[in-house]
Protein backbone atom coordinates (compact mmCIF):
# COMPACT_ATOMS: atom_id res chain seq x y z
CA UNK A 1 0.00 0.00 0.00
CA UNK A 2 2.72 2.22 0.88
CA UNK A 3 4.70 2.00 -2.30
CA UNK A 4 1.45 2.38 -4.34
CA UNK A 5 0.41 5.03 -2.29
CA UNK A 6 3.67 6.56 -2.90
CA UNK A 7 3.77 5.70 -6.77
CA UNK A 8 0.35 7.21 -6.82
CA UNK A 9 1.11 10.31 -5.05
CA UNK A 10 4.43 10.77 -7.40
CA UNK A 11 1.93 10.21 -10.18
CA UNK A 12 -0.06 13.04 -9.12
CA UNK A 13 2.77 15.48 -9.06
CA UNK A 14 3.89 14.46 -12.47
CA UNK A 15 -0.21 15.37 -14.04
CA UNK A 16 0.50 18.53 -11.83
CA UNK A 17 3.58 19.36 -13.02
CA UNK A 18 2.90 18.36 -17.06
CA UNK A 19 -0.38 20.56 -16.21
CA UNK A 20 1.31 23.05 -14.92
CA UNK A 21 3.72 23.30 -17.64
CA UNK A 22 0.98 22.78 -20.47
CA UNK A 23 -0.33 26.18 -18.75
CA UNK A 24 2.87 28.00 -18.59
CA UNK A 25 3.02 27.33 -22.56
CA UNK A 26 -0.55 27.85 -23.45
CA UNK A 27 0.31 31.69 -21.75
CA UNK A 28 3.29 32.47 -23.50
CA UNK A 29 1.70 31.28 -26.52
CA UNK A 30 -1.65 33.48 -25.60
CA UNK A 31 0.65 36.38 -24.67
CA UNK A 32 2.86 36.00 -27.95
CA UNK A 33 -0.36 35.76 -29.77
CA UNK A 34 -1.70 39.16 -28.47
CA UNK A 35 1.35 41.17 -28.53
CA UNK A 36 1.82 39.97 -32.08
CA UNK A 37 -1.66 41.26 -32.49
CA UNK A 38 -0.99 44.53 -31.08
CA UNK A 39 2.13 44.93 -32.87
CA UNK A 40 0.36 44.66 -35.76
CA UNK A 41 -1.76 47.08 -35.18
CA UNK A 42 0.72 49.53 -33.94
CA UNK A 43 2.44 49.00 -37.10
CA UNK A 44 -0.26 49.16 -39.00
CA UNK A 45 -2.08 52.41 -37.72
CA UNK A 46 1.74 53.51 -37.52
CA UNK A 47 1.35 53.97 -41.15
CA UNK A 48 -1.18 57.02 -40.35
CA UNK A 49 0.78 58.50 -37.45
CA UNK A 50 3.90 58.31 -38.79
CA UNK A 51 2.96 61.14 -40.87
CA UNK A 52 2.52 65.03 -39.49
CA UNK A 53 -0.26 67.02 -40.62
CA UNK A 54 0.45 68.48 -44.12
CA UNK A 55 -1.78 70.97 -45.99
CA UNK A 56 -0.61 71.80 -49.96
CA UNK A 57 -1.80 73.71 -52.48
CA UNK A 58 -0.71 72.25 -55.67
CA UNK A 59 -1.43 74.66 -58.81
CA UNK A 60 -1.25 72.44 -61.81
CA UNK A 61 0.33 73.43 -65.27
CA UNK A 62 -2.67 71.24 -67.33
CA UNK A 63 -6.62 70.94 -66.88
CA UNK A 64 -6.57 67.95 -64.22
CA UNK A 65 -8.63 65.42 -66.62
CA UNK A 66 -5.97 65.40 -69.01
CA UNK A 67 -5.28 61.28 -69.46
CA UNK A 68 -1.86 59.95 -67.97
CA UNK A 69 -0.63 63.78 -68.41
CA UNK A 70 -2.37 65.14 -65.00
CA UNK A 71 -4.58 62.46 -64.29
CA UNK A 72 -1.86 60.86 -61.67
CA UNK A 73 -1.98 63.68 -59.46
CA UNK A 74 -5.65 62.67 -58.59
CA UNK A 75 -4.30 59.23 -57.59
CA UNK A 76 -1.16 60.90 -56.13
CA UNK A 77 -3.76 62.79 -53.60
CA UNK A 78 -6.63 60.12 -53.28
CA UNK A 79 -3.55 57.42 -52.50
CA UNK A 80 -1.76 60.02 -50.13
CA UNK A 81 -4.65 60.69 -48.07
CA UNK A 82 -5.89 57.30 -47.75
CA UNK A 83 -2.45 55.62 -46.36
CA UNK A 84 -1.87 58.71 -44.30
CA UNK A 85 -5.09 58.14 -42.62
CA UNK A 86 -6.09 61.70 -43.77
CA UNK A 87 -2.81 63.69 -42.49
CA UNK A 88 -1.24 64.20 -45.58
CA UNK A 89 -3.82 66.71 -48.20
CA UNK A 90 -3.02 67.88 -51.32
CA UNK A 91 -5.28 70.10 -52.90
CA UNK A 92 -4.40 70.60 -56.59
CA UNK A 93 -6.01 73.32 -58.48
CA UNK A 94 -6.74 74.30 -62.26
CA UNK A 95 -4.28 76.08 -64.29
CA UNK A 96 -4.14 79.38 -63.85
CA UNK A 97 -6.72 79.74 -60.25
CA UNK A 98 -3.14 80.25 -57.95
CA UNK A 99 -0.78 80.78 -60.83
CA UNK A 100 -0.08 80.81 -64.90
CA UNK A 101 1.02 77.47 -65.54
CA UNK A 102 4.18 78.90 -67.27
CA UNK A 103 5.06 80.38 -63.52
CA UNK A 104 4.65 77.25 -61.58
CA UNK A 105 8.03 76.74 -60.88
CA UNK A 106 8.88 80.14 -59.44
CA UNK A 107 5.71 79.73 -57.34
CA UNK A 108 7.47 77.33 -55.34
CA UNK A 109 11.03 78.36 -55.45
CA UNK A 110 9.90 81.42 -53.55
CA UNK A 111 7.82 79.44 -51.20
CA UNK A 112 4.60 80.82 -52.31
CA UNK A 113 3.16 77.53 -52.85
CA UNK A 114 4.34 74.42 -51.32
CA UNK A 115 4.16 71.97 -54.45
CA UNK A 116 3.32 72.76 -57.63
CA UNK A 117 2.57 69.98 -60.89
CA UNK A 118 4.18 70.86 -63.92
CA UNK A 119 5.58 69.88 -67.13
CA UNK A 120 8.92 70.87 -66.53
CA UNK A 121 9.75 71.29 -70.19
CA UNK A 122 8.01 74.97 -69.81
CA UNK A 123 11.42 76.63 -67.95
CA UNK A 124 13.88 75.47 -70.54
CA UNK A 125 14.92 79.30 -70.92
CA UNK A 126 15.57 79.09 -67.83
CA UNK A 127 16.80 75.93 -67.49
CA UNK A 128 18.32 74.26 -70.79
CA UNK A 129 18.70 70.88 -69.75
CA UNK A 130 14.73 70.85 -68.25
CA UNK A 131 13.40 69.16 -71.68
CA UNK A 132 15.85 66.72 -71.35
CA UNK A 133 13.86 65.18 -68.82
CA UNK A 134 10.19 66.59 -69.68
CA UNK A 135 10.43 64.95 -73.14
CA UNK A 136 13.20 65.10 -75.89
CA UNK A 137 13.46 64.29 -79.59
CA UNK A 138 14.91 60.83 -80.80
CA UNK A 139 15.43 59.79 -77.17
CA UNK A 140 14.58 57.12 -75.03
CA UNK A 141 11.15 54.87 -74.26
CA UNK A 142 9.27 55.52 -71.29
CA UNK A 143 10.83 51.92 -69.97
CA UNK A 144 14.17 53.23 -71.23
CA UNK A 145 14.15 56.17 -69.46
CA UNK A 146 12.51 55.22 -66.25
CA UNK A 147 15.91 52.99 -66.15
CA UNK A 148 18.20 55.47 -66.22
CA UNK A 149 15.80 57.74 -63.74
CA UNK A 150 15.99 55.02 -61.11
CA UNK A 151 18.85 53.53 -61.78
CA UNK A 152 21.39 55.90 -63.57
CA UNK A 153 22.67 59.78 -63.05
CA UNK A 154 18.63 60.74 -64.51
CA UNK A 155 17.44 61.50 -60.69
CA UNK A 156 20.67 62.62 -59.25
CA UNK A 157 20.85 65.23 -61.80
CA UNK A 158 17.84 66.56 -61.62
CA UNK A 159 18.07 67.25 -58.00
CA UNK A 160 21.18 69.13 -58.33
CA UNK A 161 19.72 71.23 -61.03
CA UNK A 162 16.86 72.06 -58.64
CA UNK A 163 18.84 72.33 -55.81
CA UNK A 164 19.46 75.67 -56.91
CA UNK A 165 16.05 76.76 -57.17
CA UNK A 166 15.15 75.85 -53.67
CA UNK A 167 13.43 73.55 -55.19
CA UNK A 168 13.17 69.12 -54.51
CA UNK A 169 11.84 67.65 -57.82
CA UNK A 170 9.89 63.98 -58.00
CA UNK A 171 8.66 62.45 -61.24
CA UNK A 172 4.87 61.90 -60.62
CA UNK A 173 4.35 60.63 -64.50
CA UNK A 174 5.30 59.40 -67.51
CA UNK A 175 3.31 58.68 -71.06
CA UNK A 176 4.46 57.27 -74.41
CA UNK A 177 5.38 59.57 -77.57
CA UNK A 178 2.93 62.10 -78.52
CA UNK A 179 1.88 62.76 -81.90
CA UNK A 180 3.81 65.09 -84.11
CA UNK A 181 1.54 67.90 -84.20
CA UNK A 182 -1.87 68.93 -86.58
CA UNK A 183 -1.19 70.16 -89.82
CA UNK A 184 -3.54 71.69 -92.52
CA UNK A 185 -1.34 69.77 -95.07
CA UNK A 186 0.89 66.76 -95.30
CA UNK A 187 4.73 66.55 -94.23
CA UNK A 188 6.06 65.00 -97.40
CA UNK A 189 9.68 66.90 -96.82
CA UNK A 190 11.78 69.15 -94.71
CA UNK A 191 10.93 71.90 -96.67
CA UNK A 192 7.57 71.82 -95.65
CA UNK A 193 8.27 73.26 -91.97
CA UNK A 194 9.43 76.43 -93.96
CA UNK A 195 7.41 79.53 -92.99
CA UNK A 196 4.77 77.72 -90.84
CA UNK A 197 3.53 79.42 -87.35
CA UNK A 198 3.65 76.63 -85.34
CA UNK A 199 3.01 75.92 -81.73
CA UNK A 200 5.45 73.80 -80.68
CA UNK A 201 7.78 72.53 -77.09
CA UNK A 202 10.87 71.81 -76.06
CA UNK A 203 13.91 71.01 -78.56
CA UNK A 204 11.38 69.70 -81.18
CA UNK A 205 10.95 73.58 -81.37
CA UNK A 206 14.29 74.50 -81.35
CA UNK A 207 14.69 71.54 -84.50
CA UNK A 208 12.13 73.46 -86.49
CA UNK A 209 13.36 76.61 -85.75
CA UNK A 210 16.52 75.66 -87.75
CA UNK A 211 13.96 74.43 -90.81
CA UNK A 212 12.59 77.88 -91.34
CA UNK A 213 9.08 77.62 -88.89
CA UNK A 214 7.83 80.31 -86.79
CA UNK A 215 7.54 78.35 -83.23
CA UNK A 216 5.39 79.88 -80.83
CA UNK A 217 5.01 78.50 -76.71
CA UNK A 218 0.62 78.47 -76.07
CA UNK A 219 -0.96 76.90 -73.46
CA UNK A 220 -2.29 73.47 -73.43
CA UNK A 221 -5.83 75.56 -72.77
CA UNK A 222 -4.97 78.16 -75.41
CA UNK A 223 -4.73 76.24 -78.45
CA UNK A 224 -7.83 75.44 -79.74
CA UNK A 225 -8.66 78.99 -80.16
CA UNK A 226 -5.27 79.50 -81.58
CA UNK A 227 -6.37 77.44 -84.03
CA UNK A 228 -9.68 78.73 -84.73
CA UNK A 229 -8.24 82.41 -85.08
CA UNK A 230 -5.70 81.31 -87.23
CA UNK A 231 -2.90 83.06 -85.15
CA UNK A 232 -0.74 79.64 -85.48
CA UNK A 233 -0.85 77.32 -88.91
CA UNK A 234 -0.66 73.93 -86.71
CA UNK A 235 0.19 72.66 -83.42
CA UNK A 236 1.63 69.73 -81.29
CA UNK A 237 0.43 69.10 -78.15
CA UNK A 238 0.18 65.88 -76.57
CA UNK A 239 -0.94 62.34 -77.35
CA UNK A 240 -4.15 61.38 -79.69
CA UNK A 241 -6.50 61.12 -76.39
CA UNK A 242 -5.22 64.38 -75.08
CA UNK A 243 -5.49 65.85 -78.14
CA UNK A 244 -8.91 64.99 -78.54
CA UNK A 245 -9.70 66.30 -75.43
CA UNK A 246 -8.74 69.96 -76.23
CA UNK A 247 -10.69 69.01 -79.53
CA UNK A 248 -7.80 69.92 -82.14
CA UNK A 249 -9.64 67.53 -84.45
CA UNK A 250 -12.60 69.77 -85.00
CA UNK A 251 -10.50 72.17 -86.83
CA UNK A 252 -7.45 70.23 -88.72
CA UNK A 253 -7.95 66.49 -89.74
CA UNK A 254 -3.95 65.44 -90.92
CA UNK A 255 -2.33 64.53 -87.96
CA UNK A 256 1.05 63.53 -87.79
CA UNK A 257 2.61 60.69 -86.69
CA UNK A 258 5.13 59.66 -84.42
CA UNK A 259 6.35 61.79 -82.16
CA UNK A 260 9.68 62.00 -82.83
CA UNK A 261 10.23 65.00 -81.40
CA UNK A 262 9.16 63.58 -77.80
CA UNK A 263 9.39 59.97 -77.24
CA UNK A 264 7.77 60.62 -73.87
CA UNK A 265 6.22 63.09 -71.61
CA UNK A 266 6.74 63.38 -68.36
CA UNK A 267 5.34 65.43 -65.66
CA UNK A 268 6.44 66.39 -62.08
CA UNK A 269 5.84 67.51 -58.30
CA UNK A 270 8.05 70.51 -57.83
CA UNK A 271 8.39 70.58 -53.67
CA UNK A 272 9.73 73.99 -52.27
CA UNK A 273 13.06 72.66 -50.79
CA UNK A 274 12.71 74.26 -47.38
CA UNK A 275 9.25 72.50 -46.88
CA UNK A 276 10.52 69.52 -47.82
CA UNK A 277 13.50 69.37 -45.68
CA UNK A 278 11.30 70.07 -42.55
CA UNK A 279 9.01 67.00 -43.33
CA UNK A 280 9.63 63.71 -40.98
CA UNK A 281 11.34 61.08 -42.97
CA UNK A 282 7.97 58.86 -42.93
CA UNK A 283 6.43 61.86 -44.74
CA UNK A 284 8.75 62.28 -47.56
CA UNK A 285 9.03 58.34 -47.93
CA UNK A 286 5.13 58.25 -48.87
CA UNK A 287 5.05 61.11 -50.86
CA UNK A 288 7.92 59.74 -52.57
CA UNK A 289 6.25 56.82 -52.81
CA UNK A 290 3.04 57.82 -53.70
CA UNK A 291 4.54 59.64 -57.00
CA UNK A 292 6.51 56.62 -58.11
CA UNK A 293 2.63 54.97 -57.72
CA UNK A 294 1.37 57.70 -59.74
CA UNK A 295 3.45 57.18 -62.38
CA UNK A 296 2.82 53.95 -63.18
CA UNK A 297 -0.87 54.77 -62.95
CA UNK A 298 -0.84 57.22 -65.59
CA UNK A 299 1.28 55.04 -67.85
CA UNK A 300 -1.36 52.43 -68.01
CA UNK A 301 -4.01 55.11 -68.63
CA UNK A 302 -2.59 56.22 -71.04
CA UNK A 303 -1.18 53.16 -72.80
CA UNK A 304 -4.86 52.13 -72.25
CA UNK A 305 -6.70 55.19 -74.14
CA UNK A 306 -4.40 55.81 -77.38
CA UNK A 307 -5.28 53.16 -79.18
CA UNK A 308 -9.30 54.18 -78.60
CA UNK A 309 -8.59 58.00 -79.70
CA UNK A 310 -6.96 56.91 -82.85
CA UNK A 311 -9.70 54.17 -83.71
CA UNK A 312 -12.36 57.02 -83.06
CA UNK A 313 -10.18 59.34 -85.11
CA UNK A 314 -10.56 56.79 -88.47
CA UNK A 315 -14.15 56.58 -88.39
CA UNK A 316 -14.33 60.69 -88.00
CA UNK A 317 -11.93 61.22 -91.34
CA UNK A 318 -9.05 62.24 -89.62
CA UNK A 319 -6.43 61.27 -91.52
CA UNK A 320 -3.56 59.85 -89.58
CA UNK A 321 -0.26 60.17 -91.52
CA UNK A 322 3.18 58.41 -90.55
CA UNK A 323 6.04 60.40 -91.61
CA UNK A 324 8.34 58.40 -94.18
CA UNK A 325 11.49 57.20 -92.96
CA UNK A 326 13.89 59.80 -95.30
CA UNK A 327 12.35 62.43 -93.26
CA UNK A 328 12.60 61.21 -90.07
CA UNK A 329 16.56 60.41 -90.72
CA UNK A 330 16.89 63.95 -91.45
CA UNK A 331 15.01 65.07 -88.66
CA UNK A 332 17.18 63.27 -86.68
CA UNK A 333 20.46 64.62 -88.57
CA UNK A 334 18.98 67.81 -87.67
CA UNK A 335 17.72 67.49 -83.76
CA UNK A 336 21.61 66.23 -83.28
CA UNK A 337 23.34 69.22 -84.55
CA UNK A 338 20.84 71.42 -82.18
CA UNK A 339 21.57 69.66 -79.35
CA UNK A 340 25.17 69.61 -80.03
CA UNK A 341 24.96 73.30 -80.23
CA UNK A 342 23.07 73.70 -77.12
CA UNK A 343 25.57 71.49 -75.20
CA UNK A 344 28.48 73.58 -76.43
CA UNK A 345 26.43 76.42 -74.31
CA UNK A 346 25.18 74.97 -70.81
CA UNK A 347 27.33 72.25 -69.09
CA UNK A 348 24.40 70.85 -67.33
CA UNK A 349 22.55 70.55 -70.28
CA UNK A 350 26.16 68.44 -71.72
CA UNK A 351 26.02 66.12 -68.28
CA UNK A 352 22.38 65.25 -68.86
CA UNK A 353 22.97 64.80 -72.50
CA UNK A 354 25.85 63.00 -72.23
CA UNK A 355 24.84 60.99 -69.42
CA UNK A 356 21.89 60.16 -71.79
CA UNK A 357 23.74 59.09 -74.91
CA UNK A 358 25.90 56.82 -72.86
CA UNK A 359 23.04 54.87 -71.41
CA UNK A 360 20.96 54.72 -74.99
CA UNK A 361 24.33 53.13 -75.90
CA UNK A 362 24.82 50.86 -73.53
CA UNK A 363 20.50 49.95 -73.67
CA UNK A 364 20.41 49.39 -77.10
CA UNK A 365 21.63 46.27 -77.25
CA UNK A 366 18.72 45.15 -75.07
CA UNK A 367 15.94 47.46 -76.69
CA UNK A 368 17.44 46.01 -80.09
CA UNK A 369 17.88 42.36 -79.88
CA UNK A 370 14.96 41.52 -76.44
CA UNK A 371 11.79 43.05 -78.00
CA UNK A 372 10.36 41.78 -81.10
CA UNK A 373 10.60 43.63 -84.03
CA UNK A 374 7.07 46.16 -84.20
CA UNK A 375 5.76 44.46 -87.10
CA UNK A 376 5.32 41.80 -85.33
CA UNK A 377 2.77 43.57 -82.99
CA UNK A 378 -0.57 43.22 -85.38
CA UNK A 379 -2.16 46.14 -86.62
CA UNK A 380 -4.92 45.95 -89.22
Amino acid sequence: MGGYASALGHQNNNKKETCMSTKNKLSRIVCAIGATTLLGASLLSGVASAAEKIRWQVPLAFPSHLIGLTTPVKHLSESLKAVSGGDIQLRYYEPGELVPPFEIMDAVSSGKYPAGYTWIGYDQGTIPALPLYSGAPFNMEPPAHLAWYYQGDGKKLLEEIYAQRNIHPMLCSIIGPEGAGWFAKPIEKLEDFDGLRIRFAGIGGKVLEKLGASVTMVPGGEIYQALERKTIDATEFSQPAVDKMLGLDQIIKNYIMPGWHQTLTTSHLLVNKDVWDKLKPESRALIEMGCESATLKGFAESEWAQPTALRDYQKQGVKAQVLPEPVLRELQKVTDEVLDEMAAKDEMFKRVLTSQREFMKHHSIWHGMGYLPRDFYKYD
